[in-house]
């Protein structure tokens, strides 16, 4: 994705974000990804080995695409630091996000593995 792009996504999240049209945190997006409500996810690059897992493991289970961002990106562009991950539900904001996001590759679960064998964390397969 070109800068130009990211930062058109990254504004319209913020736009998302004031429209309501997003959950934040992990657990609140571990439950819609396994309620099956959420259409995406967007998983920061520094979210740790535990988030990465949680997010994943629930998203494989209903095939929901799970997209990184670059690390501090997500946070700033909603306006809540810290943030690792957004889940997205069904709806015109989310196919917007999915348009800017179509030429990504989204993260599979054998990227969970080898991040968190990097981490020195065990993988349960």
């Amino acid at each position: 994705m070109s800068e130009a792009e990211q930062q058109k996504m990254l504004s319209f999240l913020g736009l998302c974000a004031k429209a309501g049209n997003m959950t934040t945190g992990q657990e609140a997006c571990v439950a819609e990804l396994r309620g099956g409500t959420a259409v995406l996810a967007l998983l920061d690059a520094a979210a740790s080995a535990n988030t990465r897992k949680r997010v994943l493991d629930a998203a494989v289970i209903h095939q929901t695409p799970v997209y990184e961002i670059s690390e501090g990106l997500l946070g700033s562009a909603i306006g809540k630091a810290g943030r690792m991950v957004l889940t997205m539900a069904k709806g015109k904001m989310a196919a917007r996000i999915e348009t800017y996001l179509k030429d990504e590759q989204p993260i599979n679960h054998s990227t969970l593995t080898s991040h968190t064998t990097d981490a020195g964390v065990q993988a349960q397969q």
